[in-house]
């Protein structure tokens, strides 16, 4: 194929070896191109970068602040004038920290509007605009949280951030679509498909018991989700749950009348 004609995708967040890096290595795998976008750790982000190189994948890195829309801008140019066009965006950048509820401040709230809100819809529009100016259009996926529905103590200022992510999903849908029928744009709910670095075995045991499908720590399962609403060309302004039933359902559930 040629070069200039394969397809790019930037996942942001995809530094870190969380969910945004295995997305991007499943990418790869389908001979996506891939620009990785990191705000501090740079040097997992190199190591990924010479990871799939040496798989065969063209791949760079970037480095932006989402919460800047200048720095996000920059990105979105580098990566098209160095790829050439821009196919998909995934948005995994977020930030997540237990906060009591008594304790949160102002700036706890902005700091999770600003990276998990604000950070998304920078992202997702200047992509956007990209995309609607391709004849193939483009597919953005952004990343909510099943718990939005459910939300469990002492995340508030995360959960008011992430619950902005639907209605924002279904605005860019409307509005980039409207632009350029070919553009859609997307949401996922992740439940828990990855366990944090030194989760103890016991922890991971209530993760697990506490899905309908009684598993956990899946992350290539939304990677599958991604590809499915890159793929599917009739669906947008959707949010599909990937927690193995996790937001309708508790263990108590199972013994309820």
């Amino acid at each position: 194929m040629n070069e200039s004609l394969r397809p790019v995708a930037l996942i942001t967040g995809s530094g870190r070896r969380r969910v945004g890096y295995v997305i991007a290595r499943f990418l790869a795998e389908k001979n996506y191109r891939i620009a990785l976008h990191y705000n501090s750790s740079v040097e997992e982000a190199c190591q990924t970068r010479d990871e799939l190189r040496e798989l065969g994948t063209e791949c760079d890195v970037w480095q932006a602040d989402v919460a800047d829309e200048n720095e996000v801008e920059t990105m979105i140019r580098g990566v098209v004038d160095r790829f050439g066009r821009l196919d998909v965006l995934v948005t995994t950048a977020s930030i997540w920290s237990t906060t009591p509820f008594e304790q949160i401040t102002a700036d706890d709230l902005r700091k999770n509007f600003d990276v998990n809100t604000l950070g998304t819809f920078f992202a997702a529009r200047s992509a956007g605009r990209v995309m609607v100016n391709q004849p193939e259009g483009g597919a953005i996926v952004t990343i909510g949280d099943w718990a939005i529905e459910r939300p469990y103590l002492d995340h508030a200022p995360y959960f008011v951030s992430k619950g902005s992510i639907p209605t924002l999903t279904r605005v860019l849908a409307l509005e980039l679509g409207h632009r350029n029928p070919r553009v859609r744009v997307n949401c996922i709910h992740p439940g828990p498909v990855m366990f944090p670095p030194g989760t103890p075995e016991s922890e991971q045991q209530q993760l697990i018991d506490s899905t309908l499908l009684k598993t956990a720590d899946c992350p290539d399962m939304v990677a599958q989700a991604v590809d499915f609403f890159i793929t599917n060309t009739f669906v947008t302004g959707t949010c599909l749950p990937v927690d193995g039933g996790r937001h309708m359902y508790t263990p108590s559930d199972a013994t309820r009348k």
